[in-house]
């Protein structure tokens, strides 16, 4: 979706902002625009081949802020979803019984 024509397009002070999926920026041509500077940064969080390996330029560009996927995290998130899996599970627990 996002190609080496879209990024070129870019402006010099636009940073692109990937938390989808990896594949929809084409990853070569963002390390190219980024290492010539053509744009301003990018924030992702998600990656081509995850998780990140450690010689990956994504890892030394300092035009990029790279996470982990996981930017939901937060510990009343945590307490939501897995209070309620285990409400779901010990409902299905209860069933069998």
């Amino acid at each position: 979706m996002v190609g080496a024509a879209e990024l070129q397009a870019m402006k010099p002070s636009a940073r692109l902002i990937n938390t989808s999926r990896g594949p929809i920026v084409d990853e070569s041509a963002l390390i190219e625009v980024l290492r010539e500077r053509r744009i301003a940064g990018a924030a992702l969080d998600v990656f081509n081949i995850e998780p990140l390996p450690m010689d990956h330029p994504f890892r030394s560009l300092d035009n990029v802020l790279s996470t982990p996927h996981i930017g939901y995290v937060a510990r009343d998130l945590y307490k939501i979803f897995f209070g309620h899996t285990v409400k779901n599970i010990t409902r299905w627990l209860d069933q069998q019984a």
